[in-house]
């Protein structure tokens, strides 16, 4: 009997409690609800992984109830202290409502009542996205790295994997990593220090290759394949460092000299042009177009630094690229010039599709990331106008970016959260070149994650599929000191 009544007791209990937590005659507020990170509004693509948020900090609740309704079909319901969407749920949500929206009710529990925020939508673009991203994490220091390295991360799930730390290589730095419009099947990495030198991977072969030849300024570096996989561009720089004294300013990067060049990795060669390697011009950042027939790269007239940092302001440019005979064209073109802007352009990117041109534009220099000022522009390349991306814009800096496979996501990584750590943005272009508000990356406990990261997320790229690569051979590879060596065609 004893028994009976302690069961009894505890479903009432258990009733009583699950009842508690129900949503029932709300006070209803008029605010959207305060969320992190800023998912109201968004588009997202159908693959995503669950889109979870936090209550703000400084709200005080209880309990968090979020009810989720497909445009076309399908609900789905949370209630709980934390908004964790079961995965195999939101994707059936998500695939059930492509090209429509879902709507978010969030309410918040305080004490024994309940607050209802206004409901938002998210927009289920009918594009899809590529498998992953690949990204350098590092300290937002100046001068040590004693730990970064380059990470995978599956955007259908929240699952990252370590391609390459610095753990294995002591005191070196892994970057500039590069693909061949998303595909890994060609790749090129980095590895500066005392043993540095660049994995090529190439027509299902690796090797670590020393660029650095006689004539050159340096290894190569900003990697950029050709669509045919026959050729990859790259600069050579001699870059320095220096501290502001000003204390809204950290830290400037710049070249004393820099060229551009391509490499041909079936016979070793670097190609070169004395159009690219002039001594009165910085030039860096080369990109290939999507058909191959034309180099864009940066150029600046060659400074005295660190006196005239402030005078170093880069054009775009663009050169012809001859892939049947190998070799660069006879003449230059400025597509966007200094004396028209009064302002310093960064890392074009092209999108696949051949329709735009994306770039970082700041008052000056050549790294813009720790430019406050330094926004995203667009280019038409069908009839070369420009104008600011106002819609992913912040008033905070945003740097290097790039474009999904079928140039309808770009990812672009911005310090708007706390103007110290990069963190990675993604947004969506449709047809008509409309473009979306974007969204952080989505991770499983988001702030705690993101408060708790000291890592600044580095030189983002999208990635089709899964990288294999093979970390411990590598390190061996590496430290052995064996170098495929390169020479001037």
């Amino acid at each position: 009997m004893k028994i009976i009544l302690k069961l009894t007791y505890l479903l009432v209990l258990l009733l009583a409690t699950s009842c508690s937590n129900n949503v029932e005659t709300p006070l209803i507020s008029n605010a959207l609800p305060p969320i992190f990170p800023d998912y109201i509004g968004v588009t997202i693509p159908a693959e995503i992984a669950p889109m979870n948020f936090d209550i703000a900090q400084g709200v005080d609740y209880q309990r968090v109830d979020v009810v989720i309704k497909g445009g076309k079909r399908g609900e789905l319901h949370i209630n709980a202290k934390h908004v964790n969407f079961p995965l195999k749920q939101w994707r059936k949500l998500l695939q059930e409502n492509l090209g429509d929206s879902l709507q978010f009710t969030v309410s918040i529990k305080q004490g024994d009542d309940w607050k209802q925020y206004q409901p938002f939508s998210m927009y289920i673009s009918p594009y899809a996205i590529d498998y992953g991203i690949v990204y350098r994490k590092i300290a937002p220091g100046y001068e040590l790295y004693n730990k970064m390295g380059i990470y995978e991360r599956n955007l259908s799930t929240f699952e990252e994997k370590a391609l390459l730390e610095n753990t294995l290589l002591p005191n070196m730095c892994v970057n500039c990593h590069s693909f061949n419009q998303t595909n890994p099947t060609n790749l090129s990495l980095h590895i500066r220090g005392e043993k540095g030198g660049t994995l090529m991977r190439h027509n299902q072969q690796e090797e670590i290759l020393d660029t650095k030849t006689p004539t050159t300024l340096s290894a190569c570096v900003y990697p950029y394949w050709h669509p045919s996989g026959k050729y990859i561009a790259y600069s050579t720089n001699l870059t320095a460092q220096s501290f502001h004294a000003a204390s809204n300013k950290r830290i400037e990067v710049f070249d004393s000299e820099s060229d551009v060049l391509a490499y041909h990795p079936e016979t070793h060669q670097l190609i070169t042009s004395p159009l690219l390697q002039k001594k009165e011009a910085f030039e860096t950042f080369p990109a290939f177009s999507p058909d191959g027939k034309t180099l864009y790269f940066c150029s600046s007239k060659s400074q005295n630094v660190p006196e005239d940092f402030q005078a170093i302001k880069y054009s775009l440019c663009s050169i012809p690229f001859l892939e049947e005979e190998g070799s660069f064209g006879t003449r230059i073109d400025t597509l966007i010039s200094v004396e028209n802007t009064d302002k310093s352009i960064a890392f074009p990117r092209p999108s696949y599709d051949g329709k735009y041109l994306m770039y970082t534009q700041s008052d000056y220099g050549t790294f813009p990331i720790w430019h406050k000022e330094a926004d995203l522009w667009l280019m038409n390349l069908t009839d070369g106008t420009t104008r600011p991306i106002i819609e992913v814009n912040s008033n905070d800096t945003e740097s290097f970016h790039n474009w999904s496979s079928n140039s309808h996501w770009f990812l672009f990584s911005s310090r708007r959260d706390d103007g110290l750590y990069t963190r990675i943005y993604l947004a969506s272009i449709d047809d008509e070149g409309r473009i979306s508000k974007p969204f952080l990356l989505p991770q499983k406990h988001p702030w705690e994650y993101y408060d708790e990261l000291l890592y600044s997320y580095n030189v983002p790229d999208f990635v089709n599929q899964p990288i294999n690569l093979h970390p411990q051979k590598l390190e061996r590879e590496v430290m052995s000191g064996k170098r495929t060596n390169v020479t001037i065609q």
